[in-house]
């Protein structure tokens, strides 16, 4: 980061994001104010606070161990009131290490917010201390010390861990561009993004970030895309192609005329839709958070009982009862649950994001781990959206070269997809000086004359129309009929053909786990029957309007049980209704529509559909880790709890400082694997 953007954070947004990104279970802000680089600025004040920590640890860690070995070579005991000078000594790297916990417990004891693992710490530690004013109690002022040098080493550990987690979250900021070139006076000057027009030519140069969705106007180059699309390969571009922003250009210069404004671009969308996936949290996340708020005061309650109830009741000494409610109050500590239940959730997003898969909260993370039927659009999501040539079917002695030139003379003048198909097959060149006329004929086809001859190119209409007979096709699609100077020369098929990973994503769906595949589109019965057999779909539905396919899609809803999801597929602004009506909508990002984007919860930027599964196996992978973490810190912590019971006695301090820092420990160790999921 330079020192200019630096100037640009004033003191009170630097303090904001500095203190948002250090604490445990806070909320994290993804963007800082245009033109500035909040990822270097956070990563590079993080780093600077964790070391300090460090430090401070270490020295603390130290003079702990220094005065450890004294301890156990009983040089206290020999001195002259030993036992307040082991007393005084422990209490040297016990402040070092802890002064801001214990005064964070007394910033939640005085602003009416005690209950928290800071007064969990406090309580502990200082009683652990105080155990010198029993006459019958061992020492433990060496366990207080460890217990808070120890949960400081979690802390550091644990904001290490975040930090780790949100790489590949902060990773994606690093794809908002911070100037656009602009002809001004015959001279290039860097300006805002977000102060050019739309309409307006740029030029981006090798190595450069596009900073605008535009189309390209002059040049060839070719785009890294990987930070949108997690795609390796680059991807090349010329005059007419469409360019994303967030891209990065890497071999000749590019210029662009803008087609989106700046809050409008796919990059600007991107960072909008990570922004938000923090506030869209999961049911097993909101259980935690609300766990923890009624956990914390019960556990001192309990401890609290535990120190009085058992000398009153059970008659057992006032040291051990102290002693055990102390032990209780460290284990009792909800660190593992608070922290790793959410860094696994973020740590699935962010693998999710390096494969080009944005998912817009961690609620709809956990649905999607939990999807057992998936609906699909047909055309732009199975299908690429676009009209080809399939086949080419001439008449006997008919050169099949010279059946294709007449057709794609004779549509030369057309606009229309199936026109501009036929002339994207034709691979000779279009003489247009060769073509006398050219007719439209609305609902039937084209009449022309080419090289003095009579074309006529169109559908089953026109061929009766000329009382020719033409001849049926077996293969699904648009058939175009060619006759030349009033005789049937053959036909050209035209389809949508199936992505090349159509066929992939249905196979990879089933082995997930999925089992129930819908096909749901506007198309007709027979094209919608074939697709559905070539991918081997369950069920589909043709002819359907958004309406029609909300009503499907509530349909399959009705039929789920309470723990299974619908997830829908579309791309276009007509499945916008039906992506926001699923359980989980999933949309085509780098060419789907700004609406089916806006209201799905998932986004695929490479317009994969075979990404589906694996954004289902993340998901999945990270539910079970999450649930791994519940489990065990839940487990671990009940049995210390219950050995440290008075009447039990066996859990000691060190066990307890196991069970808390050392379970936290191993819980955000299990999240971080969300980011290998």
């Amino acid at each position: 980061m330079t020192s200019v953007k630096r100037e640009r954070l004033s003191a009170n947004q630097a303090l904001w994001l500095v203190c948002t990104n250090s604490g445990s279970g806070r909320k994290i802000p993804y963007r800082a104010p245009l033109n500035t680089d909040p990822n270097v600025f956070i990563v590079m004040t993080l780093t600077k606070r964790q070391k300090s920590k460090r430090n401070r640890i270490l020295i603390a860690l130290a003079i702990f161990v220094v005065f450890e070995v004294l301890e156990v070579a009983g040089v206290f005991d020999r001195l002259p009131g030993g036992l307040w000078v082991e007393f005084v000594a422990f209490l040297i790297p016990y402040l070092i290490a802890g002064y801001d916990v214990l005064a964070k417990a007394w910033h939640g004891i005085t602003h009416k917010q005690p209950f928290d693992e800071n007064l969990l710490m406090s309580i502990a530690t200082i009683g652990a201390f105080a155990l010198v004013l029993f006459p019958d109690a061992e020492p433990h002022m060496a366990e207080g010390a460890a217990v808070m040098l120890f949960y400081q080493v979690g802390e550091l550990f644990e904001s290490y861990a975040v930090g780790k987690t949100r790489k590949s979250i902060a990773d994606m900021m690093d794809i908002a561009p911070e100037f656009a070139n602009v002809s001004q006076d015959g001279k290039l000057v860097q300006v805002d993004p977000s102060s050019v027009e739309l309409g307006t030519e740029i030029v981006v140069k090798p190595g450069e970030r596009v900073p605008l969705d535009g189309v390209v106007v002059a040049g060839t180059s070719q785009l890294d895309t990987s930070a949108l699309t997690g795609e390796a390969v680059p991807r090349v571009v010329e005059h007419g192609a469409h360019v994303a922003s967030g891209c990065v250009n890497m071999t000749g210069v590019l210029t662009l005329r803008t087609t989106k404004l700046f809050g409008e671009s796919t990059v600007q969308r991107i960072l909008e839709l990570v922004e938000n996936a923090s506030e869209k949290k999961a049911r097993t996340e909101n259980f935690i958070t609300r766990f923890a708020r009624y956990y914390t005061p019960i556990v001192v309650g309990l401890a609290l009982l535990i120190a009085l109830a058992s000398p009153l009741l059970l008659g057992q000494s006032w040291s051990s009862s102290v002693q055990a409610a102390l032990v209780f109050l460290v284990v009792s500590c909800p660190c593992a649950l608070v922290i790793s239940v959410p860094l696994s959730f973020f740590g699935g997003i962010g693998a999710a994001s390096r494969k080009g898969i944005l998912v817009k909260g961690s609620s709809y993370l956990e649905a999607l781990a939990q999807v057992d039927t998936v609906a699909f659009d047909k055309t732009g999501t199975l299908t690429s959206g676009t009209f080809n040539v399939v086949a080419v079917h001439p008449e006997t002695n008919v050169d099949p070269d010279l059946l294709l030139s007449y057709a794609a003379h004779a549509e030369s003048y057309s606009d229309h997809p199936i026109a501009l198909s036929v002339r994207a097959a034709y691979t000779g060149e279009i003489d247009t000086s060769q073509i006398a006329s050219v007719q439209e004929l609305s609902g039937a086809g084209v009449k022309a004359v080419v090289e003095g001859h009579t074309v006529l190119v169109g559908n089953d209409k026109l061929m009766q129309e000329a009382a020719l007979s033409a001849h049926e096709c077996h293969l699904v699609g648009t058939v175009l009929h060619v006759a030349l100077d009033g005789n049937y020369i053959g036909h050209i098929v035209i389809a949508d053909v199936l992505k090349d990973d159509a066929v992939e994503t249905i196979a990879s769906l089933r082995e997930v786990g999925v089992r129930r595949i819908v096909m749901l589109t506007g198309d007709r019965e027979e094209v919608a029957a074939a697709v559905a057999d070539d991918l081997h779909i369950d069920e589909y539905h043709a002819q359907c309007l958004p309406a029609d396919k909300v009503a499907q899609v509530e349909a399959l809803l009705a039929q789920e049980g309470e723990r299974s999801k619908v997830a829908f597929v579309g791309d276009g602004i007509n499945d916008a209704p039906v992506l926001m009506r699923a359980d989980v909508g999933i949309a085509m990002g780098a060419l789907g529509s700004d609406a089916a984007i806006e209201a799905a919860d998932v986004v695929l930027m490479d317009d994969k559909p075979a990404n589906i599964a694996r954004a289902m196996k993340i998901a999945r992978k990270t539910l079970r880790i999450v649930w791994q973490n519940i489990v065990f810190a839940i487990g671990v912590k009940v049995v210390i709890m219950i050995l440290a019971l008075p009447f039990i006695g066996i859990a000691t301090m060190w066990l307890a400082v196991f069970g808390d820092v050392g379970v936290a420990c191993l819980a955000i160790l299990n999240a971080m694997r969300t980011l290998r999921a």
